[in-house]
């Protein structure tokens, strides 16, 4: 448990950005948590006074969150606790509650919500944070995904991600949707709608953007569109495939794949579509390059060694080094934020399953025990890795911690749902 003792409360802004959608979805994501981390810590969420005024339950979210975590042991109370109120910290430790969480809410006369909290360490009896936030009603879900974030950061030790944001494509029907939610599944809004297919869906490094392909021209093309504007670009029309986009970590270049000249290669392009570069020329097929978390390097899946392995070059192209040995068919290379971690999709005994590598010595792990796994894509905290997988012929999400003791199924009651990618901190 971090000791850092914040003494006053910090008042912070929700500079939030308007996401400007203007079709909400009619399903949303319901998570299944199973497994814990390697210990939980046991806290106590006191009921916040007043937080029956808000649109939406902030106490109720903060636990939601850290429940799904993995990494606390949620103790029960029936209490509600102003964060003004002075509390007997002994006596929660002897509930077996190692931290207390207790705050308020206030309707402010601008109509906004003032959301006061204060997270105590009832074994050392002090406080470890607090925080303050004004925001209007429809962010209510983001203050508590915020005070979760807070509260995983003081007692875990790393930046929390529960208020980020991923996406991902449901095919209804004939229809296909991409779609932006809270990473905790709620909040789903529409981003495109279509009825040919949308695939590989990727976050600029801001959270305003997303690069995907759309067969929407009868034939696989990459746009950027900006999620706030709504308004969009294409990035690369070429002859033949254009595909799978990946952003730099300075959100102003996308590596892509094409087969302009033949075979599918590694190019890369500014994000507004200009100055094609082509970075790998070979006799094999190079494809879903991915840009390594400093900028420096980009991994890509290539078959010129015979079957399809994972490969990292310089961002600038160049000579190419094989990654991956163990087993015949390794794809879809992601890089943790910190660079250590490798997870890509690999096939074995017939099972296409999820699996980590720690670069520093090339150890890997599986992650996963289900069959049909694709598109890997770690949490911005590094902590977890979300991916697709099929349940019941339908495709459904994954989450599972990197160190695979904590594993959460996203589902969804209609729509087969694939291609996820977990968005960045926002600002």
């Amino acid at each position: 448990m971090k000791n850092k003792l914040h003494q006053l409360f910090a008042v912070i802004g929700l500079a939030i950005s308007a996401l400007a959608f203007s079709i909400p979805a009619h399903a949303q994501l319901r998570i299944e948590t199973s497994g814990v981390g390697a210990s939980q810590i046991p806290i106590a969420i006191a009921g916040f006074s007043n937080e029956n005024l808000a649109p939406q339950q902030v106490t109720a979210i903060i636990k939601s969150d850290l429940e799904h975590s993995g990494m606390f042991k949620i103790i029960d109370t029936g209490d509600v606790i102003s964060e003004a109120t002075q509390v007997n910290l002994p006596d929660w430790k002897a509930r077996g509650a190692d931290a207390l969480v207790i705050g308020s809410v206030q309707r402010l006369a601008d109509g906004r919500f003032d959301v006061r909290y204060r997270l105590l360490d009832t074994v050392k009896s002090a406080q470890l944070s607090a925080l303050a936030m004004a925001a209007a009603p429809q962010y209510t879900r983001v203050t508590a995904h915020k005070i979760a974030d807070d509260i995983y950061e003081k007692l875990i030790g790393a930046r929390g991600s529960f208020a980020t944001r991923i996406a991902y494509i449901i095919k209804s029907g004939k229809e296909y949707r991409l779609e932006v939610a809270d990473s905790d599944g709620e909040g789903v809004q529409v981003a495109l709608r279509s009825n040919e297919p949308i695939i590989s869906p990727a976050w600029s490094p801001d959270g305003t953007k997303v690069a995907y392909v759309s067969f929407e021209a009868k034939k696989p093309v990459v746009y950027v569109q900006n999620l706030i504007t709504k308004q969009r670009i294409v990035v690369a029309n070429y002859k033949g495939s254009n595909s799978a986009p990946s952003w730099s970590p300075d959100g102003s270049k996308l590596a892509i794949a094409l087969a302009r000249d033949g075979l599918t290669q590694v190019y890369v392009v500014n994000s507004d579509g200009g100055n094609l570069r082509r970075l790998t020329n070979t006799n094999g097929i190079d494809t879903e390059p991915q840009y390594s978390a400093d900028g420096q390097s980009i991994y890509f899946t290539s078959d010129r060694s015979g079957g399809p392995q994972i490969y990292k070059m310089n961002a600038n192209g160049g000579e190419a080094q094989r990654v991956t040995f163990s087993g015949s068919y390794n794809i879809s290379p992601r890089i943790a934020p910190d660079g250590k971690t490798l997870a890509y999709i690999s096939q074995r005994g017939g099972r296409f399953q999820l699996y980590a590598m720690d670069l520093s010595n090339n150890q890997e792990q599986r992650l996963s025990d289900t069959v049909k796994d694709e598109s890997p894509s770690f949490s911005p905290n590094g902590k977890y890795i979300m991916y697709a997988t099929e349940s019941g012929r339908r495709g459904s999400l994954a989450v599972v911690s990197v160190d695979g003791r904590v594993k959460q199924r996203l589902t969804m009651q209609a729509g087969d749902i694939r291609e996820p990618t977990w968005g960045p901190f926002m600002k």
